[in-house]
């Protein structure tokens, strides 16, 4: 009888609200052997799911994926949870289904899961013309419980509807900056609606790839810490051209080598800019407690606005005709023993990014390839900053940091 063995109400209603199934009206059986509730129609589907995987099927659980973005970072998401899918469920009793799948072109969302091996070839085929908008109202109907939305592009119109998903009780992973680097208010709706919903937003990967920086900026505010300034090399791009430089290979070359082995945008004007870095120490500085916007980061750009005028073609001419003072100061910095690193700094709220040249004693200043490197000083870390270090760019590194979030929405 219920009234003899405690928590199985309590289990029930647990596992409907946590999905965000609301109940109506309730009754329990005289004899004490069952309970009843009322929910909306529109619930059904997800409610039965929900009860018969919280009492019968404690052996395993089901996470329900829907991936926007199969470009590098997607593609290698897909076959990391393919080599992973035999460990997860022998080990951790997790089985994954992708449910869905969307590029900038083709859509599928269907009640079977899509085989991650052959994902691909069934969107070619079976896919409907993209929307994104469509994919989420479609992911929505399913009711699906333990539902994801992972979001491996860089698109802004993906990023929007963001909202969509959480309100309908799907959490979200994002390796896309965009959300958290938009307007405040925007980016504080979406933390507030996962924590309403009870559902998660995680998006460690969009600074540092898979480098745990923004969790570790979580842990220490959460355990009362507080961030006093962080200082950060976060271009792999830019720290790349930079440690490139030589008599043999002036600016205008180390930045054509950038962009011939995938380190820079197809445009390298973009990562010149700024912009990229812009966006992540707006990030970091948020998940710091400070609400500023990017009008509020200083952009001290080391190339004139000239470089950033006209085409292509355009911009590498203006690049080579400054290759020679470039030259110049570095064989001057040789001498000083010192290096350019572009850093983004956050100094109690004033966020700023530019070229610093930096000396031998500083953590930055060895500094190899395109890694990157961040230093925190807190109140508990303020005579030597905490240091975290490592390959900060790579489709590889960047998804498996989108699979450990994944796991932690499911706590694996």
């Amino acid at each position: 009888k219920m009234q003899n063995t405690p928590g199985i109400s309590a289990t029930l209603f647990r596992a409907l609200g946590r999905n965000g199934i609301n109940v109506i009206a309730i009754a329990q059986g005289s004899l004490e052997l069952n309970i009843s509730v009322v929910i909306k129609n529109e619930s059904l589907k997800r409610a039965l799911n929900v009860i018969h995987d919280e009492f019968f099927l404690s052996t395993y659980k089901e996470l329900n994926i829907f991936i926007a973005g199969i470009g590098l970072v997607g593609s290698s998401l897909l076959k990391q949870l393919q080599n992973q899918s035999k460990v997860l469920f022998d080990e951790h009793n997790l089985k994954v289904n992708l449910m869905g799948i969307t590029n900038s072109r083709r859509m599928l969302v269907r009640s079977k899961a899509i085989p991650l091996d052959q994902c691909k070839e069934i969107l070619k085929n079976e896919g409907e013309k993209a929307d994104i908008s469509s994919f989420a109202q479609k992911v929505r109907k399913m009711n699906l419980r333990n539902s994801v939305f992972i979001d491996c592009t860089a698109d802004a119109t993906v990023a929007s509807v963001y909202g969509s998903f959480l309100s309908g009780y799907v959490s979200v992973v994002a390796a896309n900056k965009i959300a958290c680097s938009s307007d405040y208010e925007y980016y504080l709706s979406l933390k507030n609606m996962a924590s309403e919903r009870g559902v998660r937003f995680m998006y460690e990967t969009t600074v540092g790839a898979g480098l745990p920086i923004i969790k570790t900026i979580s842990d220490l505010i959460l355990s009362g810490d507080r961030i006093y300034k962080i200082e950060a090399v976060l271009s792999g791009t830019l720290n790349f051209i930079f440690n490139e430089l030589s008599a043999e290979l002036p600016l205008s070359k180390a930045i054509r080598k950038a962009r011939e082995k995938g380190y820079s945008e197809p445009d390298p004007r973009i990562d010149l800019s700024g912009t990229d870095v812009v966006r992540k120490i707006l990030i970091l500085a948020r998940e710091a407690g400070y609400r500023i916007e990017q009008k509020d980061v200083e952009v001290k750009k080391f190339l004139p606005d000239r470089c950033f005028e006209g085409d292509l073609n355009e911009f590498y001419k203006h690049v080579e005709e400054l290759d020679a003072e470039f030259e110049s100061k570095r064989l001057e910095m040789v001498k000083q023993k010192k290096k350019w690193r572009f850093f983004a700094t956050l100094d109690r709220g004033k966020a700023s990014v530019g070229l610093v040249d930096v000396d031998q004693d500083h953590p930055s200043y060895n500094l190899e390839g395109s890694n990157n490197i961040v230093l925190l000083t807190t109140e508990r870390y303020k005579e030597l900053p905490m240091v975290i270090k490592g390959y900060g760019a790579g489709a590889e590194v960047t998804a498996a940091g989108v699979f450990a979030d994944l796991m932690r929405v499911v706590n694996v």
